[in-house]
């Protein structure tokens, strides 16, 4: 095997082949695990426990030392018996005192009660900024003995304590601000201190048992509607908070390189859609509905994938994603832009993927706008990629499935550094390692010792040193004593203008603004990137209209993308002229720009400046350009409703083209939208009908709920419904006990009344007795998911089933399938077999070994899909309905076992809980013995040999 991977740089690619070399196992564990890398690169550990425990985030001062933030009280909740620290999580720091390549002193920074599973830590100067939901805290030292003497509170309201998906770490960009994310594990409420609030949410509740309320659609002081994970920046200072992106799923970091890309990782759910990517500024990564109140399963549309669907890959205002990692999980995030490892390894993207137990490496390459990247495994444990990652997979015999990166670095010796948390399971919520046990690797090249510089930021000489040092928060002390120096720091910056290494050279760049430096040269440099990093620079710190007009017929996408996104906020008579040039040089085919431009339209902007695009391409609509077609389809204005109508309904539009007009009519938000997609939806165009009818199927649901006269969406009572109101009222009523249970049991035959039983005992209204004379007719129930749901409410005589003995039995795949077919198709698809109303088992057998899919049908509440939580409604008319939940907006939609989606007004709903039941029902509902669960599973895992 051999790795081919890129040489350094952002516009060039050379080819240079490693050989993977198998390192010794590391002797000091007897289940230390060999690591694969190229072999010019060697790995030792640098340190392990006890030094330090279940590491989640690491960074390193301008000492060299490795500062690690620790979670051995991970979840209590969920991970018993474990290794705790009873007066709170710990910030440690680890150091390698003489210089041999391990560390030998470990101390305790804190100890803190309130460091809940913090999950983020940046050393800028003096002080410590630890992110642990709902707080960031910054912890100085006051007095130098590397104990935290003071704690300040900079921001709070995150939501996510004790979860995944909550805040994580700040980074320092090279303009000074600092950078940090969180998962959308919301609400999340935050106001910084200059008074700016953000009001941010969705649908998604769940995970940790803090995570019960949240919801879609809030509105920030910005007048917009963020969602999902987000991005932001903040100054030092703690004012000027800004959101910078959102409507991620928990990309666990975002890092920035030094011209001041930002790039991160997203994981799913669904096995096989997590992401690497850019990210552009405001982008929407596309998770939820823009709003947040559907999950992407109601979005997905006819003949999506679901990585198109995951993402939201065909929506208007979704930026593009350049790399499908496929199934895992994926963690810390880095830009290497030293030549210390090895010229080849600058420009190097670095991507901790805890669940297949490698570290990744991209060299990001120029595509129009945006950028493409393609993966190499850089340092793992395993020789191959593990593609067939399973989240959940039983790896206690393999110790080299253990090791589980959680975060990645260059530390200021040039050397990377490479936490490992170190559990058999890296998901769910869970830790089966009780020990807490962790370690941190450090990765140098071979034959040649790295040592950690003494920087001394006293003298203008040291501030340039720690300004081309490799590691990027103590590159953020020395930009900040350089910016204290003034024009006395000319030299310095004029000197690091020289640099060969073009990061070192955009350090300078942002620099030069903030000491009274000239720009003009630089904005009219020849090479594309000096040109952009000039203007983001000039951007931060004063006017920068003049050089977006000069920039706007750049010859560079980069460039041009760059002028469009800075617009947002610029009203349109101050930028008209801007948006014609970047108009006119747009080709209708890069994606990355077309996101720009929506960003430079936001708001009332597009329709404002519709009339220009139409001066500026003034064919009809049925010859529109691609240019115009792709902007109208990205800004969709209300004044476009005839033509993109005219569009969808003509064939001598492309087929492609048509569905994109349709797409854009149904994100507009007006009557005259939804009335065009009526007539559409009786076009002789088969194609247009069909979506058309899908759109308005969907839309009234949702965004067009209200303004369309639209059919009661619920049907009304069947005799057979007005007969089961009737014997509840006897249930609940003042009757003996005998009356009570005779229609309870009537009640329990029949799938409404066994629904209508559900809800009463979920509302604490019927009695111990009644309750147990209902579970002897209740498991009976014609209705599997009345059946499934039962168990969470009335007694029964269950049969116990073993994991270990149902493993032990030789399965028969043939007749597993015939007994698939019989109990599983009509909520599953496999293959081509059977209905999506539960998760696709198509692919899990690359989800899950022989015991976690035993364990999954033996108990299929223990470890809910995300996005299959099932919930329980009752209605003002007293009916009850449950189902998942696709969207909850003003309208809130359940789909039933049966996979019908049902409709429900919000004002018409008296009560909503969401359920640890799923609607999947026990095997025992199902008839199922043990040779038969040992039968299905073997077919579901013997698929992929078919």
């Amino acid at each position: 095997m051999r790795f081919v991977l890129p040489l350094a740089g952002l516009t060039s690619v050379l080819a240079a082949a490693f050989q993977p070399a198998a390192l010794n196992p590391v002797p000091v564990a007897e289940d230390s695990v060999r690591l694969f890398l190229p072999e010019d690169l060697q790995a030792t550990v640098w340190a392990e426990s006890p030094q330090l425990f279940n590491p989640t985030n690491i960074d390193v001062d301008y000492r060299g030392r490795i500062w690690v933030t620790e979670a051995v009280d991970y979840r209590d909740f969920n991970n018993k018996d474990h290794l705790s620290h009873p007066a709170g999580e710990r910030v440690v720091i680890l150091e390698d005192t003489d210089q041999d390549g391990k560390a030998d002193k470990s101390s305790v920074f804190v100890e803190d009660k309130e460091l809940v599973s913090p999950l983020g830590i940046a050393v800028i100067g003096k002080q410590v900024l630890v992110s642990a939901a709902p707080n960031l805290f910054v912890y100085t030292d006051t007095d130098g003995d590397d104990k935290a003497d003071k704690k300040e509170t900079l921001l709070t309201g995150f939501g996510g304590l004790d979860h995944d998906h909550s805040l994580h770490s700040v980074v320092a960009g090279p303009d000074g601000y600092w950078y940090f994310n969180v998962g959308n594990a919301g609400p999340h409420n935050v106001t910084d201190r200059s008074g700016w609030t953000l009001h941010s949410g969705s649908l998604y509740t769940g995970g940790t048992p803090y995570n019960k309320t949240n919801n879609g659609g809030q509105k920030s002081d910005d007048g917009r509607v963020w969602t999902g994970g987000l991005m932001f920046r903040i100054r030092p200072d703690g004012t000027g908070l800004r959101v910078l992106g959102h409507n991620f799923r928990n990309s666990f970091e975002t890092c920035l390189d030094s011209y001041g890309n930002m790039w991160q990782n997203d994981n799913d759910d669904q096995v096989i859609a997590c992401r690497t990517s850019y990210l552009i500024e405001n982008g929407n990564a596309g998770y939820f509905s823009a709003d947040g109140s559907r999950y992407w399963q109601a979005d997905r549309r006819p003949g999506q994938d679901v990585f198109t669907a995951h993402w939201h890959q065909d929506d208007p205002g979704v930026m593009p994603v350049p790399e499908n990692t496929g199934a895992g999980s994926p963690t810390g995030i880095a830009f290497y832009e030293s030549d210390l490892l090895g010229p080849k390894y600058r420009g190097m993207l670095l991507s901790a993927e805890a669940g297949r137990n490698v570290i990744y490496a991209y060299w990001p390459q120029k595509n129009g706008a945006g950028f493409d990247l393609k993966r190499h495994n850089l340092v793992s444990s395993l020789p191959e990629d593990n593609v067939n990652y399973k989240w959940n997979d039983n790896v206690a015999e393999d110790r080299r499935k253990w090791f589980r990166p959680s975060d990645v670095l260059a530390g200021t010796d040039g050397a990377l550094y490479i936490a490992d948390w170190y559990d058999p399971i890296v998901g769910g919520h869970a830790m089966h390692d009780k020990k807490g046990f962790g370690r941190i690797y450090r990765i140098t090249p071979k034959n040649r010792k790295l040592t950690a510089p003494k920087l001394d930021f006293s003298t203008l000489d040291g501030l340039e040193e720690g300004l081309r040092n490799p590691a990027v928060n103590v590159r953020n002390a020395a930009f900040t004593g350089l910016v204290k120096q003034g024009k006395a720091a000319l030299p310095v910056v004029q000197h690091l203008l020289k640099d060969p290494n073009p990061y070192i050279q955009a350090r300078a760049i942002y620099l030069l603004p903030h000491i009274g430096g000239d720009m003009s040269v630089l904005l009219g440099s020849p090479d594309p990137g000096i040109r952009l990093v000039a203007f983001r620079a000039v951007r931060a710190t004063g006017d920068f209209l003049p050089a977006a007009r000069i920039l706007a017929t750049d010859a560079d996408p980069a460039v041009r993308r760059e002028v469009a996104i800075s617009l947002r906020d610029v009203p349109l008579d101050q930028c008209q002229d801007i948006l014609r040039e970047l108009s006119r040089r747009f080709d209708g085919k890069d994606d990355w720009m077309r996101v720009a431009m929506g960003t430079a339209l936001d708001g009332s902007k597009a329709g404002a400046f519709y009339p220009e695009l139409l001066k500026l391409f003034p064919q009809p609509p049925e010859k529109w350009p691609l240019p115009l077609a792709r902007l109208v389809f990205e800004t969709h204005p209300v004044a476009a409703i005839p033509a993109l109508k005219a569009r969808a309904g003509s064939s001598a539009v492309p087929a492609g083209q048509r569905k994109q007009a349709l797409t854009a009519l149904a994100f507009i938000r007006t009557r005259p939208a939804a009335e065009a997609m009526v007539a559409l939806s009786k076009s002789p165009l088969p194609d247009v009908a069909e979506q058309a009818l899908w759109w308005l199927n969907f839309r009234k649901t949702n965004d067009w709920a209200d303004l369309v006269d639209w059919k009661e969406t619920t049907a009304q009572l069947s005799p057979a419904h007005q007969k089961m109101l009737k014997l509840q009222v006897e249930v609940t009523g003042e009757h003996t006990m005998d009356e009570r249970s005779a229609a309870a049991l009537e009640m329990a035959k029949d799938p409404i009344g066994g629904k209508m039983l559900v809800g009463l005992a979920a509302e604490n209204r019927l009695p111990g007795p009644l309750r147990k004379a209902i579970g002897k007719k209740i498991f009976e129930n014609p209705d599997a998911s009345v059946r499934t749901l039962a168990s969470d409410y009335f007694p029964r005589e269950g049969r116990n089933y073993s994991v270990d003995i149902i493993a032990r039995r030789a399965p028969d795949p043939s007749r597993g399938k015939m007994l698939f077919e019989k109990n599983c198709t009509t909520c599953h698809k496999h293959g081509t077999t059977g209905a999506e109303i539960g998760p696709d088992l198509s692919t899990i057998h690359q989800k899950m070994d022989r015991l976690a899919l035993i364990d999954a049908v033996v108990n299929p509440s223990a470890a809910l899909v995300f996005g299959y939580e099932p919930w329980l409604i009752t209605t003002r008319k007293g009916d009850t309905i449950y189902g998942f939940l696709v969207s909850d907006g003003a309208t809130v939609v359940l789909r039933d076992a049966a996979g019908k989606q049902i409709a429900i007004r919000k004002d018409q709903i008296k009560d909503r809980k969401a359920l640890k039941t799923s609607l999947m029902p026990d095997p025992a509902a199902l008839g199922l013995s043990e040779d038969d669960i040992s039968d299905i599973t073997g077919y579901l895992l013997s698929f992929q040999k078919h």
